[in-house]
């Protein structure tokens, strides 16, 4: 879906690690909410607390996830989960282009 019809956009970025990673919050009728984001070039942690599904846009990241000791790359039109209550470390080798779904 490359566009979204009908939702809610909060005009306040978020914005992390001194700048580096931003993103704006969606939120949908049915109260599904999702973060559309630019992360540039860097290493970083997030932490979780719903089940996350991370999509790439565009640009190429590596993941390390929860359990994982090996790292994952993920480029454009890729996706992964997080698991709740957990947290991955990234690594943005080319400015990045995100989806981020928040999930029950």
């Amino acid at each position: 879906m490359n566009t979204f019809q009908n939702v809610a956009i909060k005009r306040t970025a978020n914005i992390y690690f001194d700048g580096n990673v931003t993103s704006r919050a969606v939120t949908f009728p049915s109260g599904e909410k999702k973060t559309l984001g630019i992360m540039m070039p860097g290493e970083y942690h997030f932490g979780t607390e719903k089940k996350e599904l991370m999509e790439i846009q565009a640009g190429n990241v590596e993941v390390l996830l929860p359990g994982q000791d090996q790292w994952q790359t993920f480029g454009t039109g890729t996706s992964f989960e997080v698991p709740a209550n957990s947290g991955f470390d990234i690594k943005v080798t080319a400015i990045t282009d995100y989806c981020c779904s928040y999930l029950d």
